[in-house]
């Protein structure tokens, strides 16, 4: 009912069509959440892991299906937060100072897509080395040092992070 009433009023009031050039505000883009949720898929890996290893029963099992369930979400968040930085903020500038990024970004979304198939921690592993590769160029193309720390939280894995000035 809202619908056609909307669809009534549109037609009648000829409202006119706009476009906007990007998803998000411009300039608002940070590669932390892609490292976030490669970090995750790392951490579920390394929980699926335990489990398997505990007595076979259905609650086993429903934990290991949501474990494996959310391991497979954060695969796929850390590749659509690196396609909308890549897609959405990477122009010629960047890749003339960066000409792999075409190649980086490749090999992201296949160890996004391996990490989604298996339960190997070097997948996972490798995915977090990627994005933080990523990261690194991403805050290179912004004139932000970058300096590389362990997690403080499992699975404490080695993270880029800017080095913001006060």
């Amino acid at each position: 009912m809202l619908k056609k009433l909307l669809l009534k009023m549109e037609s009648t009031i000829k409202i006119p069509q706009v476009h906007a050039h990007c998803d998000i505000p411009c300039k608002i883009y940070d590669p932390m959440s892609a490292q976030l949720a490669a970090l995750s898929v790392v951490r579920y890996i390394d929980l699926i892991q335990e489990t398997a290893q505990d007595e076979k029963c259905l609650e086993h099992d429903a934990q290991l299906i949501r474990l494996i369930a959310s391991k497979e979400k954060s695969a796929e968040e850390a590749k659509h937060e690196v396609r909308i930085i890549w897609g959405d903020y990477i122009k010629q500038p960047q890749l003339d100072k960066h000409p792999q990024l075409h190649s980086l970004v490749h090999q992201i979304m296949q160890a996004g897509s391996a990490c989604k198939q298996g339960v190997e921690r070097a997948k996972g592993e490798k995915l977090v080395e990627l994005i933080n590769q990523f990261a690194a160029i991403f805050w290179d193309t912004k004139g932000v040092p970058t300096y590389t720390a362990k997690c403080p939280y499992p699975p404490s894995l080695n993270v880029v992070y800017p080095k913001l000035q006060p």
